[in-house]
């Protein structure tokens, strides 16, 4: 058998050869068209050739030939791919390679950034190359998203989108409901005096747990963070038992009272409760299922992508999580 050089990949045209027979034949036999008749014999002999030349076939040929390469862009904002385990969206790209690997799809990464509006509405452009992509980060450029959208170009956002008047198909978590459930085990262990502490930053995943906390708590005070240590000695005067902040990718609310804690010289629960909501694994809170919302986000894209008919906006439960940090109020 004469095979192509080393350096080459072996082509429709090289299993052709050795075969012997037409290219055309080849490309009926190795698309599984069967409506062309042929003798079975001719098919299995190249499939056989075509398996020892370890043919594969060109992405780009097979999409220009079936419209799909069974290929899933993955678009982040962050300026660099977090690989460490310890990074909050660890588990969500986790969740995104095994599902897509158990769909038999294959991921290409779009190095876009929150870069200046033309670059960025380039990057973003060439997600056209694969069948639909994945977007996640704590904003959406909404000009060149719903451009895309406008040219019926399949994508999913990871997290909750109220963006482009709710048109964004994604799949988030449950802040609100989850939010709430925390302020309501506060309260029914005795709290009375509750704090909430925020970034200043704005984003749908805030807007949400905010939501949830005054809907369990609606008489909650709420700090921005703006760069000031958090008043915690402040707060025990005036009769505060718990300190409830807000989970971020940062994690800088969670750090900003836990060091106020510590140099007020106080412990928790036993000085003061303390909840994250969605923080580290143990914090006392709740848990965000980052690794299932990016299962889902892949099973959300490829529905779409094969237009099959499903909920195109997706909350997932979060489970809540006890820790060793919060605790009945110490009567004082």
């Amino acid at each position: 058998m004469t095979v192509p050089g080393r350096n080459r990949m072996p082509r429709q045209a090289d299993i052709a050869r050795i075969a012997g027979v037409s290219q055309a034949t080849v490309s009926v036999v190795l698309a599984g068209n069967r409506t062309v008749r042929m003798a079975e014999s001719t098919r299995s002999r190249v499939l056989r050739v075509a398996e020892e030349l370890g043919y594969v076939p060109h992405p780009a040929a097979t999409r220009l030939a079936s419209s799909r390469a069974n290929l899933l862009g993955l678009y982040t904002f962050r300026t660099a791919f977090p690989t460490d385990e310890a990074d909050s969206y660890h588990p969500i790209l986790s969740g995104v390679e095994e599902e897509a690997a158990a769909l038999g799809q294959d991921l290409l990464l779009f190095t876009g950034t929150s870069g200046p509006d033309a670059r960025q509405e380039e990057a973003i452009r060439r997600t056209r190359m694969a069948d639909g992509c994945l977007f996640f980060g704590r904003h959406v450029p909404e000009g060149p998203v719903s451009r895309l959208m406008a040219s019926g170009f399949p994508l999913v956002y990871i997290g909750r989108r109220p963006e482009l008047e709710g048109r964004i198909p994604y799949v988030g978590a449950d802040y609100v409901t989850a939010s709430a459930q925390v302020l309501e085990r506060l309260i029914g262990l005795g709290h009375r005096e509750i704090r909430y502490v925020r970034e200043a930053d704005e984003a749908p995943s805030s807007e949400d747990r905010q939501l949830g906390v005054l809907r369990a708590a609606p008489d909650t005070k709420i700090l921005r963070l703006n760069g000031n240590p958090v008043p915690i000695r402040e707060w025990l005067g005036e009769g505060v038992t718990a300190v409830v902040v807000e989970g971020t990718d940062t994690g800088a609310a969670h750090r900003a009272v836990r060091a106020a804690v510590d140099a007020a010289g106080l412990s928790t629960p036993d000085d003061l409760s303390l909840a994250v909501l969605g923080g580290p694994a143990g914090t006392s809170g709740f848990e965000v299922p980052m690794r299932e919302m990016g299962r889902r986000a892949v099973r959300l894209l490829v529905d779409l992508v094969t237009e099959k008919t499903t909920a195109q906006q997706q909350l997932l439960w979060c489970p809540p999580v006890a820790g060793e940090d919060v605790g009945a109020p110490r009567s004082r």
